[in-house]
């Protein structure tokens, strides 16, 4: 089929594309810039000129596809609820490019907007509230477009997603560490985070736009309870570090913005979306791409 995918050439999307397009299927890329076209026809897609501020080309790039896989984001963390606001605009208007058509659109969220202290799963809705979780407005959007008649779906992805390559999370954590010159977590680093491989996530989203029905949740989860504590004894011994525990009232000095995610203990479930889909993990996990050097450089 062809698929219309935002955030293309971002760190996901590449893998994603590569997934697809070794799968058969024909991808129409967006493209905001000269080199970000350049790196799609490289990969052999198609290229679709806009960027998720110009609600005109996402439109366009949804109705010239069987289906549309929405990655992109703006990573900006200082305008972080603006950027989920916008998100969720762009999520209303590829809903609304599908509605009434049999194309799925899947929709990216995180297993980290969801409750903390128990294991999440797939049935666990996401918060009403989005004072305290902004993200959670791209899964509410999605919730409204399927009320209209578009057949959506989510992806909520682990708060690591690894890899070659990776500038998300455990690079903060790894920048956090050069700078203070130890590797920390906080109180006793039990609390746990989930983990999925890049390639792993690819896999998985192009299984639920096969499979997928609409109104479901996915989770690209393949380490379910990682504890923070063993992710800095990693990163320590990677980065030939000291490892510490921080008091919670001295952690927002280490981490300073990071402080909530190095703190949060969100662990979840995959168990349905595997059985669902026959997904199977197959790539290195967390702990092996953080000793195997990945971050020493981040």
């Amino acid at each position: 089929m062809r698929v219309f995918v935002t955030g293309a050439t971002g760190f996901v999307g590449t893998a994603v594309v590569e997934e697809l397009l070794a799968a058969g299927h024909e991808v129409l890329g967006l493209a905001r810039s000269e080199r970000s076209a350049a790196a799609l026809i490289a990969a052999g897609a198609k290229v679709h000129r806009g960027d998720l501020g110009d609600l005109e080309s996402l439109r366009t790039g949804a109705a010239a596809a069987d289906a549309t896989i929405h990655l992109g984001f703006n990573h900006d963390f200082s305008r972080f609820v603006e950027s989920c606001q916008e998100d969720a605009q762009v999520i209303e208007t590829l809903g609304a490019a599908l509605t009434g058509r049999d194309g799925l659109l899947l929709v990216t969220s995180g297993t980290a907007i969801l409750p903390g202290g128990t294991v999440s799963t797939e049935a666990t809705p996401a918060p009403m509230s989005e004072g305290a979780h902004p993200r959670t407005a791209s899964e509410h959007a999605a919730a409204r477009v399927a009320e209209r008649g578009a057949k959506v779906a989510v992806v909520r992805l682990s708060p690591s997603v690894h890899g070659a390559g990776d500038r998300g999370f455990v690079s903060f954590v790894a920048t956090f560490a050069r700078q203070h010159g130890r590797s920390a977590y906080v109180g006793k680093g039990l609390n746990r985070w989930c983990a999925v491989h890049r390639r792993d996530a690819a896999r998985l989203f192009r299984l639920a736009l096969e499979k997928g029905e609409g109104r479901a949740c996915y989770h690209a989860v393949s380490e379910s309870a990682v504890p923070f504590r063993d992710i800095a004894a990693a990163l320590g011994r990677s980065l030939d570090l000291p490892v510490e525990g921080l008091p919670p009232d001295a952690a927002g000095a280490h981490f300073d913005w990071f402080t909530a995610l190095a703190s949060s203990d969100t662990p979840a479930s995959s168990d349905w979306t595997r059985t669902t889909l026959g997904w199977h993990p197959t790539e290195p996990g967390l702990l092996a791409d953080i000793e195997s050097g990945l971050y020493c450089g981040a």
